[in-house]
């Protein structure tokens, strides 16, 4: 494991600190207080799932998996079930192979989500990641309603190294990605990131905002590579999973950003958003600083959740 990620999987098993506590010793003392695999030794590892955010219908299909396992390998000791749980739990969020494709194609990266997920801060650590493996990055401050996003992206546009295209607070985001797009291709930018507004209570006015974005990528950029990512606070838990079905209403969601995993207890909802809507979480984050954001592993996360050295 590199040293980067060695750190980060290091930050990360204290980040799920909370969920370990809330999810793991729960089952660890049911795989020692029941003797025998029963229905109630079942029943309490589905309500400890549960609690812990995995959503009832992933909680259902890990226990299912887990009940046909043990039957099939005869398995008699409650203890013996911990290994093909961790690896239930792998399986239900393994969609193949995340794909990261926008990072090796001329691409334009729509990120969205409401206010408070750490949307815009997402859009300036992904810049500065790019940037960071020498691709040339410009961003567009398409979230022009939020008083306080476009000096936020400036500043992390800053920060990154990376140009950015704005205009006045109150002006049309589609003007604004009109001259993004026209930035990125006279300055053969590799990766164009759009911050976009996210406001779910007016689904009608963000469905006709973000139709009105795509046709201008599609008629201005059409050989671009299309990547939709939405931004989710992993504090919200079934929340989190409630609003990503509705942007998935309004926009093609191709990925997943869950925020703010550090220090939440509800951090089983990564599992739920994989398994559930079958959309990729393609990165987590789990701190304030630039290297905090990092792309998701299903095996290291679980890893992380039941410290398990990977």
């Amino acid at each position: 494991m590199a040293e980067g990620k060695k750190g980060f999987f290091g930050r990360l098993v204290e980040g799920l600190t909370k969920t370990r506590n809330n999810i793991v010793s729960g089952i660890d003392s049911i795989f020692s207080g029941f003797s025998a695999i029963d229905d109630d030794f079942y029943e309490e590892i589905e309500e400890t799932l549960i609690m812990g955010d995995l959503g009832i219908q992933t909680t259902m299909a890990i226990v299912e998996d887990l009940r046909n396992k043990v039957k099939e390998q005869h398995i008699k000791d409650p203890e013996q079930c911990k290994e093909i749980l961790i690896g239930s739990i792998k399986e239900q969020m393994d969609l193949g192979e995340n794909a990261y494709e926008f990072e090796n194609r001329k691409s334009v990266v729509l990120v969205i989500g409401v206010n408070g997920v750490g949307k815009t801060t997402s859009v300036g650590k992904l810049a500065g990641q790019l940037k960071d493996q020498g691709k040339k990055v410009i961003l567009a401050a398409a979230d022009t309603f939020r008083a306080a996003a476009i000096e936020q992206l400036t500043e992390w546009s800053a920060r990154a190294g990376v140009d950015i295209i704005a205009q006045q607070e109150g002006s049309d985001p589609a003007a604004v990605i009109y001259d993004a797009v026209a930035a990125a291709k006279s300055r053969k930018a590799d990766v164009l990131i759009c911050d976009t507004a996210g406001r779910l209570h007016n689904k009608k006015n963000l469905m006709e905002e973000l139709k009105k974005i795509n046709r201008i990528i599609d008629k201005e950029y059409p050989d671009a590579y299309r990547e939709t990512l939405v931004v989710l606070d992993g504090t919200t838990g079934q929340n989190a999973l409630a609003q990503a079905k509705q942007f998935m209403e309004v926009a093609d969601i191709t990925g997943i950003i869950l925020t703010k995993l550090d220090g939440t207890a509800k951090g089983g909802i990564a599992v739920a958003i994989q398994s559930e809507l079958g959309i990729p979480v393609k990165y987590i984050g789990i701190g304030e600083k630039i290297d905090d954001l990092q792309k998701f592993d299903a095996n290291d996360f679980v890893n992380a959740l039941f410290h398990v050295q990977s």
